[in-house]
């Protein structure tokens, strides 16, 4: 799907606020709302907008301790691989895996409470999987930069 400028536009405000009605993104872009319902619905269908959500403050709900976990795997067939992936899915404390390239072969991004829920992840989960041979973690000591907006030219 080729996206036009407008479209573009839409994407820059919904990604901003995502709770935005469409009568405000109409106003926002000297659009009636019908267009840009229609739009909206276009995006959705060819998956350019895959979800709509609520970014939560993880402080704010106790969650404290952000690590980067360096995985390498033992097994690099597509049924290791797979299973690999199915079981890391499975970990609600996993915000992100990542396929990677380099001394790794997985990035995680794992988000929980403190050192002590930490432990019992890698201990209790990541640990019990199957094909993994090493883990390397990082922990963050701040975020000076966070954001879910994908930068999006504009021609």
């Amino acid at each position: 799907m080729k996206l036009d400028n407008t479209d573009i536009k839409l994407l820059k405000l919904i990604q901003e606020d995502s709770r935005m009605t469409i009568k405000e993104m109409a106003s926002a872009l000297n659009l009636s709302t019908t267009p840009i319902f229609e739009r909206l619905k276009k995006l959705e269908k060819h998956g350019v907008i895959t979800q709509y959500v609520a970014l939560l403050n993880p402080k704010k709900i106790h969650l404290k301790l952000t690590v980067f976990i360096h995985v390498s795997i033992i097994d690099h067939g597509k049924k290791a691989i797979d299973a690999f992936v199915e079981q890391i899915q499975g970990y609600p404390e996993v915000m992100e895996c990542h396929h990677i390239t380099g001394e790794s072969d997985y990035l995680l991004k794992v988000v929980v409470e403190d050192i002590e829920r930490y432990n019992e992840f890698v201990t209790n989960k990541l640990s019990t999987v199957p094909n993994v041979n090493h883990i390397r973690s990082s922990f963050s000591l701040s975020s000076p930069k966070y954001t879910t907006a994908f930068p999006i030219r504009e021609d």
